[in-house]
């Protein structure tokens, strides 16, 4: 299988006058041709700025990368240049933000907002550019396409601009599609259109996926791989099913059980995860769970655990083996 990204060390900060906010802590992933990766937690942990980071699209300042790199086509997009990553960002890697509202400019049209990464990328004529446009809304499941192509954000509702945010990703045909929450603010019955909408379209086109979401039962049945972060850090990497049927991580197991479950016993209770994560301007010195976690042990406050393999492709940061309650040796 091929390897379209490789993450090495990924660091983010952000240089505040309260102090400076970790943000991302030294993450690494690889990404395949054709795969999807979830990247799950709760508000707050990092995702989204990782992503941007991997997009340049950290507002510097206060916003800085302080290590790692990103290879993507054998090159480092954190050492090139900002023209040369123009000419990455939404033509081979694009992304679809969360609020569809706030990323469509309101005084222009939808096919002009599409059609001027096909100008700008593709090389496409105007004419071109606005044939391939209604060939994109239409794609994405947008009625009448060529009667809505010069109309404008407000005319359309939320599921549908997050379709047009689809279309503008998917103008170029790129090897990458990062969705950053793109499902957030919309109901559920429009979240599942677009998420087989998303499905389709990558099982067509063949491209990878980034998936940032706090929801995991969106993941369950998008993802063929998903990561658990927490305060800036990777603590679990594992393939879908065996992320859901053998949780490793403490602060997974919290995840997972406060999800409703149709084949739940009658009266079970959901579990809640007691305090709060960690000051990201004042992380601790062991692992950035400890505080709230059942499995802790002495070593868990003053030393944080690498991630490391515990069963083939599942990655696991910490000290304690779950399933056993023990100290891994």
């Amino acid at each position: 299988m091929t390897t379209v990204l490789e993450v090495r060390g990924l660091k983010t900060q952000f240089f505040t006058q309260d102090g400076v906010v970790q943000a991302v802590n030294g993450i690494s992933y690889d990404l395949n041709e054709g795969e999807t990766l979830g990247i799950v937690g709760e508000s707050g942990c990092g995702k989204s700025v990782s992503v941007m980071s991997l997009m340049r699209l950290i507002p510097m300042p206060p916003g800085k990368i302080v290590g790692g790199e990103a290879l993507f086509e054998g090159v480092d997009l954190m050492k090139i240049s900002d023209d040369e990553m123009r000419s990455v960002r939404g033509n081979k890697i694009a992304m679809i933000f969360q609020d569809p509202m706030t990323s469509l400019n309101p005084v222009l049209t939808i096919g002009r907002q599409v059609g001027e990464a096909l100008e700008l990328h593709m090389g496409m004529s105007k004419s071109e550019a606005r044939q391939r446009t209604i060939e994109l809304l239409e794609m994405v499941g947008i009625p009448s396409a060529a009667d809505r192509v010069d109309d404008y954000p407000h005319q359309f509702s939320g599921g549908m601009r997050q379709r047009v945010m689809i279309a503008m990703g998917l103008s170029c045909n790129p090897q990458i599609l990062i969705a950053d929450e793109p499902t957030t603010a919309l109901d559920v019955t429009i979240q599942a259109q677009i998420v087989d909408l998303v499905k389709k379209l990558r099982d067509e086109i063949g491209m990878a996926i980034i998936w940032i979401t706090h929801d995991l039962g969106v993941v369950a049945g998008l993802a063929d791989r998903v990561a658990v972060m927490y305060a800036g850090f990777f603590v679990e990497e594992a393939g879908v099913k065996d992320l859901y049927g053998d949780p490793r991580h403490p602060y997974t197991i919290g995840l997972l059980g406060s999800l409703p479950r149709l084949d739940a016993e009658r009266g079970r209770r959901l579990v809640s995860i007691e305090g709060l994560p960690p000051d990201l301007i004042a992380l601790p010195e062991g692992c950035p769970f400890y505080a709230r976690c059942n499995y802790r042990i002495d070593r868990c406050e003053t030393e944080n655990p690498p991630l490391r393999l515990v069963a083939p492709n599942h990655r696991v940061a910490c000290w304690i083996d779950v399933t056993t309650a023990q100290p891994t040796r």
